[in-house]
């Protein structure tokens, strides 16, 4: 009874402090606020303060973590919507999504060798643009560390929904598409939630972006692995 009581607390407090800060982000649209960032930081310092263990949390987070996958399915709805337009926009998107993938990888790769990351780090590194299901399938075959694959996947989407709208911005990169397809093919599931703000159409494309990452980093993941290893 102690336990369910508990769980139901976790899962209402959770969503209470997610509702407060996107209330914050709705009002003063700081990227530093996005609220799933400000939720994350908050509920971190009130386990630590209240010596909550992460296990302890997870009885009820983990009701509230089973729903990403139908999450995930219902961004199937606004692609169905836009299904026309995706399919006139077939090469753009396959040509960015590719690119954003090959790009992530070589710069992980520069960034390793620069600092002397040990190899095992890097391959957990690579798949960190894919949506984290798939990214740690792609960990676990590479032979890379799951767990950590979880943190640069976490950096990765925090990453390109902060910094990404002014990045964009900079380099007035202004349409729809090439923002869905930016958003969805270096951040993922984070960044497609962030595209939701530009618009149904440009949700589409992120959708879409981050699926076909999904498809083709698992291709593309083991190759660059194996250059690597060579």
């Amino acid at each position: 009874m102690q336990q369910t009581l508990f769980a139901i607390t976790v899962i209402l407090g959770t969503i209470a402090v997610y509702v407060l800060m996107n209330r914050l982000y709705v009002r003063f649209t700081f990227p530093l606020l996005v609220p799933v960032l400000t939720t994350t930081i908050i509920l971190i310092i009130l386990l630590s303060i209240l010596h909550i263990p992460y296990s302890s949390y997870m009885v009820g987070g983990q009701w509230i973590h089973s729903l990403l996958g139908p999450a995930v399915v219902a961004l199937a709805y606004p692609l169905y919507k836009q299904r026309h337009i995706v399919v006139s926009y077939w090469f753009p998107i396959i040509c960015g999504v590719f690119v954003g993938l090959i790009t992530g990888m070589i710069s992980v790769l520069l960034f390793a060798r620069v600092l002397g990351i040990d190899q095992t780090l890097i391959l957990s590194m690579l798949p960190k643009s894919l949506t984290t299901p798939v990214a740690l399938q792609v960990s676990e075959v590479l032979g890379g560390i799951p767990p950590m694959t979880t943190i640069f996947v976490m950096i990765a989407g925090f990453t390109g929904v902060i910094i990404g709208p002014a990045f964009m911005k900079r380099l007035r990169i202004n349409s729809s598409l090439g923002k869905g397809i930016a958003f969805g093919s270096a951040s993922h599931a984070l960044g497609t939630a962030k595209s939701a703000e530009y618009g149904e159409f440009t949700l589409s494309m992120s959708s879409v972006s981050m699926t076909l990452s999904a498809i083709l980093g698992s291709i593309i993941g083991p190759i660059v692995a194996w250059l690597i290893t060579m």
